[in-house]
């Protein structure tokens, strides 16, 4: 006891002498971090409280027994009746291949589109970005009527590739944007030397800046499949036949007047979640922009 004592004293003497006195002692960074670390935690926690909530909810909805179900506990069956009793496999197919349609032409097109956009230097190109700018603020609904006027003349209403045509119209002025800003991230520099090499404008775009663009192709591919995928309004107003129906708006016949049978409507609820979190979770790796600034080492 008597050595702790003396190295307590000791160490409470070095203190003193190391802080002169009447000033107060600064606390270091670590001290505090410390005491403000746990309000950072309590808003972390509330946060994904609130966004892990509804989807734990809609995922235990989905296995409970449906109205004038035999089953006790939580069960599967909802699925199998979804699946079998409904037209779910359409609405599934439907809803992929559109947005999978959607993904393809507006990555195609945006692409070079938003590298004229980057690297364009005129009032053509001026005038070219003030008209995306300017359609991209009007919202779809405003164009729904006339479009449904112009395709009911052209056979593609209650047409799946109608749809398609609209969601491709409406998410390109956005992803050309998105594709414009990740091509100024990349140094331009970077196609002079491939340029100096004999390589053309075009061999340069594809060979160079796409290959350094991997992270943006995919932001805007995941933009449209999502917009595509999420879509209510378009598909409701353009398609009429049950087997024509994308996912929301299947999902919208299992609401009746008098009762809803929350089991089968969240069952295809979760089906619905499910390709979205799967892309997002095969393609996170992929989103790195950490090897563009490492192209100019040494210039």
């Amino acid at each position: 006891m008597t050595a702790e004592t003396n190295e307590l004293a000791i160490g409470r003497r070095s203190q003193a002498i190391a802080t002169p006195k009447g000033q107060p002692r600064r606390r270091t960074l670590g001290e505090s971090g410390e005491r403000g670390k746990w309000w950072r935690f309590v808003a972390i926690l509330v946060i994904t409280a609130i966004v892990i909530v509804p989807i734990v909810s809609v995922l235990y909805l989905s296995v409970t027994p449906s109205l004038g179900s035999k089953a006790v506990g939580l069960t599967f069956e909802n699925y199998s009746t979804v699946f079998t009793s409904t037209s779910l496999s359409y609405w599934l197919e439907n809803s992929l291949m559109i947005a999978g349609v959607t993904v393809l032409v507006s990555v195609i097109v945006a692409a070079p589109a938003g590298y004229v956009l980057s690297r364009g230097r005129s009032k053509w190109v001026s005038s070219y970005a003030l008209i995306l700018f300017v359609v991209q603020s009007l919202p779809v609904v405003t164009a729904v009527i006339p479009l449904f006027f112009l395709f009911a003349k052209l056979n593609l209403v209650d047409n799946l590739a109608g749809v398609a045509i609209i969601y491709i119209g409406s998410t390109m002025s956005v992803a050309i944007w998105m594709m414009a800003a990740y091509f100024d991230s990349i140094p331009i520099a970077l196609e002079e030397a491939a340029w100096i090499d004999g390589a053309s404008v075009l061999g340069s775009f594809s060979r160079v800046v796409l290959r350094n663009s991997l992270p943006g192709i995919l932001s805007t591919a995941i933009f449209s499949f999502l917009l595509a995928w999420n879509d209510y309004l378009v598909a409701v107003v353009f398609l009429r036949s049950d087997v024509n129906y994308t996912l929301p708006v299947g999902l919208n016949t299992f609401f009746q007047q008098n009762q809803t049978d929350w089991g089968d409507v969240m069952s295809v609820a979760v089906v619905m979640m499910m390709p979205p979190i799967i892309v997002f979770a095969v393609l996170n790796k992929f989103f790195s922009v950490g090897g563009i600034g490492g192209s100019l080492a040494g210039r």
